[in-house]
């Protein structure tokens, strides 16, 4: 019965229902443009440069870009070029005041910044696109077989555009889906890269099994590892610390005295899934650049083979991978929640409101006490955020399975759904709180 009155209620939201329309079609968008090859490509040359970096950390990036990679199609960077340029941004309004100071400006200085993110956009992708471009030029060179149809240097022109073009035009449709759709729009875009992948994951993982190149055990203890990091993930993301607000005692209709209580809650993990994806992006963009200067490079040069030796070293799974991965992560959990939550901010709020913590001073004291709680709360949120991406990705890399939905592409889809639900969940609640309101008008009285 209950279901039948949501079903009821979310088809009269109709406000809810064009931005869900609008999300679905940036994201067949997003999928019809992963196909749309850069000019001048061979695609049989590409199906070998695929074979030849598989397992690498290509693929992880390939995952996260839904196949646009491996198929060089316009947007083969993703929004990776735009989260590495706003992840520079932010660091660089941490430590410079003349950033800091545009920060506070308000409405007028976040579009300054966004401004300047999107210059940084445009810089990454092109030095990014300019070694891919020279990259592509020289592979297969040395077997006959050329992965460009006339290399020179405008084909290099003509694929640095093109991939600019693309790059930008994804960041604009994740930016629409923000203001328009639903829910984070860069987010949804990794999130359908992902899960675009998963079918052509799965059936190499069943087809491994069915030859006997993979173990049906260790086919099943992939799934059951699946299954049970979803749950807990969404055990670990609905967790939180509820600190106890005091507000005076105020009087009632009925002349009594009553005082008002409620709750700050702090998440464990108050960044969600922006520290694995930051600490991913800045890992990736310049091995991507050395995966494809070494391509351009190998055998001409000692610096050359040394390109191609680091890129061995920094291969996904990998121990010197996994570690600075697992340095990146911690890192922008604690620095992505000082973004997010600024503890003497709330505790000015508190006391302007008049609220308190029972047993903590107002001011300068509930600051530190925030600080203090949250700072233990990053901790396990740190931990629990390194654990899941790195330990499921580890037991897959070394028991050799070639299966690329590794925990950070798991948590990713997890956390965007679970944010995507609660985003459609506060529409419906919107648009009930909205005809009560009109009922309450039509019939001449207040809501009550």
């Amino acid at each position: 019965m209950a279901s039948n009155l949501n079903l009821a209620k979310f088809s009269q939201a109709t406000e809810l229902k064009k931005r869900l329309w609008f999300t679905l079609g940036v994201l067949i968008v997003f999928r019809l443009l992963s196909f749309v090859p850069l000019p001048g490509i061979d695609p049989t040359a590409l199906t070998a440069l695929a074979e030849q970096t598989r397992g690498g950390v290509l693929d992880f990036f390939n995952t996260f870009s839904g196949g646009s990679l491996e198929r060089m199609s316009l947007i083969a960077l993703g929004v990776m070029p735009y989260i590495t340029a706003s992840i520079v941004i932010q660091l660089a309004t941490s430590l410079s005041p003349t950033l800091a100071a545009i920060k506070k400006e308000g409405e007028s200085g976040r579009k300054r910044l966004n401004q300047y993110t999107r210059y940084g956009t445009v810089g990454l992708t092109i030095v990014q696109g300019y070694f891919m471009a020279v990259g592509l030029e020289s592979f297969g060179a040395s077997q006959g077989v050329a992965a460009v149809v006339d290399p020179g240097m405008l084909f290099r022109i003509s694929a640095v555009v093109s991939l600019v073009g693309g790059t930008m035009f994804l960041m604009w449709l994740g930016e629409q889906v923000t203001s328009r759709g639903v829910g984070n729009g860069v987010s949804l875009i990794i999130m359908a890269g992902i899960v675009a992948q998963l079918p052509t994951t799965f059936s190499n993982l069943f087809e491994g099994s069915r030859t006997g190149s993979i173990s049906p055990t260790l086919v099943l203890g992939v799934l059951v590892m699946a299954i049970g990091l979803t749950a807990f993930i969404c055990f670990v993301e609905t967790g939180q610390r509820r600190v106890l607000i005091q507000y005076p005692k105020r009087q009632t209709q009925r002349g009594t005295m009553q005082a008002d209580r409620s709750h700050l809650p702090l998440k464990i993990n108050t960044a969600n899934v922006i520290p694995p994806i930051f600490a991913s992006s800045l890992l990736l963009m310049p091995l991507t650049i050395t995966q494809f200067a070494g391509q351009a490079t190998q055998g001409e040069s000692a610096w050359g083979d040394f390109i191609i030796s680091l890129n061995q070293y920094l291969a996904h799974g990998t121990p010197l991978y996994m570690a600075l991965y697992g340095a990146g992560i911690i890192f922008f959990t604690f620095f992505y929640t000082a973004v997010v939550f600024n503890p003497e901010e709330t505790a000015e709020n508190l006391k302007r409101n008049g609220g308190f913590i029972p047993g903590i001073r107002p001011g300068k004291n509930t600051s530190e006490y925030l600080d203090y709680v949250l700072t233990r709360i990053t901790v396990v949120g740190a931990i629990y955020l390194t654990l899941i991406c790195l330990v499921p990705e580890y037991i897959i890399a070394s028991a050799g399975i070639p299966f690329y939905l590794g925990g950070t592409s798991l948590l990713i889809v997890v956390n965007v759904t679970m944010d995507t639900v609660t985003q459609i969940q506060s529409h419906l609640l919107a648009h009930q709180y909205g005809d009560l309101i009109k009922k309450a008008k039509l019939k001449g009285g207040r809501p009550r």
